[in-house]
């Protein structure tokens, strides 16, 4: 089997399979290497969906990236015949106060403006009339974008991977990378069982596998934390169980931005609805974080969010399911060269708002590997805003 390829990407979720995608269809010579066999439930990058949405409000430089990613997804769509993204819209909301310019509300509608991306500013009472399932206050106010929605994600995933490997991309999966080595002309990559692997130029893609991998300042900047979905059965009610079937995704502010939560249109006939909301980030471990979820988060999750804003949604979860998230210090994606070895590239489009702009990422990577010159500016997310990767690693 080789073992010296131009570029070697390890980790092979979201913007991993995208980046070996994008290598392997510009000719590159390229493998791609994961501990599991992805899709799978052991990361960032599964539970059915994710939402995606083009006016961002988490700030103007991410919009480039969500309107590039709709376009692939599209592509990847019209070549495959498999549905990647469902337009079913989403729907921004903030509690009281109305749409304030520094907001993540207000930000949203700003992004949408200012990108001529078709949107609507609702108040209270238009959220009930269009949206019925909703429950919002009378100060309540929203956003919709009819282009948004959510993604399939391991079906984003499968198809990256399904495409790169026809393009002439390697897949080693269940293989684990332990060491990066600089050698001349590359970077060696030890595998778990011994095997060293070379490549021009090296990826990590890692998720939070990444600061282990790395070491520092990496292991310091990159948090992996423990978040949990929840999939509430609906109520038998014939008009409620069609508008959740039909309405849009969502991100409900209230009280303060630590207390959002976010969810989906039921995807399975009008019987569940999946719901979330960002958990603190406290540091865990991949390899042994707690992935069970208790009765006891589903019900605080119903009690703190659900309640009172999702109408004909019952409280006793018919699921739950743990993923992992990676924070970098500034909630911001940390896109850029290592600081120690130049033919490494970090690709960490981190805490909790990476999927929707991935395919984007993957492209604006592989372009930078091919020496293209770059369709988006990633320089915003550069190592070099965080002190800490400016000391000797």
């Amino acid at each position: 089997m080789a073992n010296r390829f131009d570029v070697a990407i390890i980790g092979l979720g979201a913007v991993g399979s995208a980046t070996l995608l994008q290598a392997a269809e510009r000719g590159l010579d390229c493998v791609g290497i994961d501990r599991f066999v992805p899709p799978h439930i052991w990361g960032s990058s599964h539970g059915e969906t994710r939402i995606t949405r083009r006016a961002i409000g988490e700030g103007l430089a991410y919009v480039p990236l969500a309107l590039r990613s709709h376009a692939i997804w599209l592509d990847l769509e019209a070549r495959t015949g498999r549905t990647l993204l469902t337009a079913s819209g989403c729907l921004v909301l903030a509690e009281g106060g109305g749409p304030a310019a520094d907001s993540f509300l207000g930000r949203t509608i700003a992004a949408a403006e200012r990108f001529d991306i078709d949107h609507e500013q609702l108040d209270a009472d238009a959220i009930r009339h269009r949206f019925p399932h909703f429950a919002p206050g009378d100060a309540d106010h929203g956003c919709f974008e009819p282009g948004g929605g959510y993604l399939h994600v391991e079906r984003c995933i499968a198809t990256n991977l399904m495409l790169a490997r026809a393009a002439g991309g390697l897949c080693r999966f269940g293989e684990t990378a332990v060491a990066l080595d600089p050698v001349t002309g590359g970077v060696a990559i030890e595998l778990a069982g011994g095997e060293r692997i070379t490549a021009a130029q090296v990826v990590v893609a890692a998720g939070s596998w990444a600061g282990a991998l790395l070491g520092e300042p990496f292991a310091s900047l990159l948090t992996p934390t423990r978040q949990v979905m929840h999939w509430f059965p609906l109520d038998p009610v014939p008009a409620l169980a069609a508008a959740w079937a039909n309405g849009p995704t969502f991100i409900w502010s209230h009280a303060d931005r630590t207390r959002d939560f976010y969810g989906f249109p039921s995807i399975d006939g009008g019987c569940t609805i999946k719901t979330a909301n960002e958990q603190p980030p406290v540091r865990v471990t991949p390899d042994t974080m707690h992935r069970t979820a208790g009765p006891d988060e589903a019900a605080a999750m119903y009690a703190g969010h659900v309640a009172g804003r999702l109408r004909g949604v019952r409280a006793d979860a018919a699921r739950s399911a743990t993923c992992l998230y990676t924070q970098s210090p500034d909630a911001h994606f940390a896109i850029g060269g290592h600081p120690a070895m130049d033919r490494v590239l970090v690709a960490s489009p981190c805490s909790g708002h990476g999927f929707k702009h991935s395919a984007a990422i993957g492209e604006a990577i592989a372009q930078r590997l091919a020496g293209e010159a770059d369709a988006i500016d990633l320089a915003g997310f550069a190592l070099s805003r965080f002190d800490a990767v400016a000391l000797p690693a």
